[in-house]
């Protein structure tokens, strides 16, 4: 018998009894009503760290029985039982070898949320928006070129059925790549988008990353099939998908991107991050390697491929995008985003490195050769426009031609934040009955660009050496 499992279970009942009983209706027939499908990454949790009126209290997992769900449990029971404004979930739970066709079978709910194993995640949007059920996935949809494949047909039964397929994308929330993509609208400021080249591209995005980490202050245990590719995705398919996102959403916005025709892949990349046996044990909480892990072994360390670098043209642009895991960040660090914007007139520049404090900063930089004199004086006055729209953001002046953008503390509301104003967003277009015209066909540009990556960088993987977990 599994007593962790049973435990954690006793834990979240007790939790969930001791909340005070107020606030949204659960009984009320036109609530959202949730169902979490086979929860093994902690982002399924992060979508109710916070509670929403339009949606119903009882949420319904559907998972085979172990410490997967045991953790999203613990992590669910944790948010109900904090002091400060707790939620109310009543997670109703079932843990039967048939979980996915009892959740078809039943349809509790009418939103399946999805995050975790990758491996599995086409098929369950599929089989989802094939019973008439909206779904909520987190990133990546698929892992691969057969998976893209499907998903494309995902897409097209959800539209039959009038049903919406969305992936959660947190970083459209973060406030420097918000202030970023808005600079970048404001010619006095950006100027021209300049087209950049393969060596040079006129956008670059790079994504630093960590296998042992902190999750709404515990240390993050992770699941062994997290470090197997074939069930977690390689990184150029899985963190790069935020990435990708970026460039069309900040570059293109709310712009149709035809993956036939918008899409050029120039190149591609991906290397490994050694895990020691000490390491797994410590993110995983296991002692040994499963058999599945066992073919990417050597030496008694793991090799995971993890990391990985795509350069291609968007609508005539070039852009680069590359992701890095790390084994733990250093103290005082967290997950890290560096991202440039090249127009005519200045680079906008987001860093979040030791100088920074960990923590991501916006600059404009003027680019060579102009009056700075002149260019300070249209800049200062287009700024006005996005001082209005984000009161108490302001400019420090480094040196000439240089700027840094200072944004009051309650714009970086955090990461798991972002989770939150995500559904808010999902939740409204569930109540418009349609998500915005660009937001499918650039989801399928974003998956194009992943996965036909991934197929380039393992055609030429021979060029690359096997272990260069810090190459940028």
């Amino acid at each position: 018998m599994n007593y962790k499992f049973l435990f954690v279970i006793c834990i979240f009942l007790w939790s969930a009894s001791c909340a005070p009983k107020t606030g949204q209706d659960a009984s009320s027939g036109d609530k959202v009503r949730l169902i979490t499908l086979d929860p093994g990454h902690f982002h399924a949790a992060l979508v109710q760290k916070t509670s929403y009126p339009q949606v119903a209290n009882e949420v319904y997992v559907y998972a085979p029985e172990g410490e997967d769900v045991a953790e999203h449990l613990k992590k669910i029971a944790a948010y109900n039982a904090r002091s400060e404004s707790p939620t109310l979930w009543d997670e109703k739970v079932y843990t039967g070898a048939d979980y996915q066709e009892k959740m078809l079978r039943e349809k509790k709910g009418n939103v399946v949320v999805l995050a975790g194993n990758n491996g599995k995640k086409t098929d369950y949007i599929y089989k989802a928006v094939s019973a008439g059920l909206h779904v909520l996935a987190d990133k990546p949809m698929t892992i691969g070129a057969a998976g893209f494949e499907q998903l494309k047909k995902c897409f097209d039964v959800a539209a039959k059925n009038n049903v919406l397929l969305y992936d959660v994308m947190t970083e459209r929330f973060e406030i420097t790549t918000m202030l970023q993509r808005a600079f970048s609208k404001l010619p006095a400021i950006y100027g021209e988008q300049l087209p950049g080249t393969p060596d040079d591209p006129a956008v670059t995005k790079e994504s630093v990353h960590h296998f042992f980490k902190t999750v709404s202050g515990n240390p993050l245990i992770r699941p062994a099939w997290f470090f197997d590719t074939e069930q977690q995705g390689e990184g150029i398919v899985d963190v790069t998908t935020h990435l990708v996102d970026l460039v069309q959403w900040a570059c293109f916005p709310e712009q149709i991107i035809r993956y036939e025709t918008d899409i050029e892949l120039l190149d591609a990349n991906r290397w490994t991050t050694a895990i020691s046996p000490a390491q797994f044990g410590e993110a995983t909480g296991r002692d040994s390697y499963p058999d599945y892990l066992l073919k990417d072994v050597r030496n008694d360390t793991l090799h995971v491929y993890a990391n990985g670098d795509i350069t291609y043209k968007i609508k005539g642009i070039h852009a680069k995008v590359s992701v890095i895991w790390n084994y733990a960040y250093p103290e005082g660090g967290g997950d890290t985003h560096y991202s440039v914007m090249k127009g005519s007139k200045a680079h906008l520049v987001i860093e979040q490195g030791k100088e920074q404090n960990y923590r991501p900063v916006l600059s404009i930089r003027m680019t060579p050769g102009m009056d700075a004199q002149a260019y300070e004086k249209d800049m200062l006055g287009a700024f006005t426009t996005l001082a209005e729209q984000y009161p108490g953001i302001s400019l420090h002046k480094v040196k000439d031609g240089h700027w840094q953008v200072i944004v009051p503390k309650h714009f970086h509301n955090g990461h798991e934040a972002h989770f939150g104003q995500v559904m808010e967003n999902f939740l409204s277009f569930l109540k418009e009955g349609a998500l915005p015209a660009w937001e499918t066909p650039n989801m399928l540009a974003k998956y194009y660009v992943t996965t036909c990556a991934l197929e380039l960088a393992k055609r030429k993987a021979t060029s690359i050496p096997a272990d260069e977990s810090t190459r940028k």
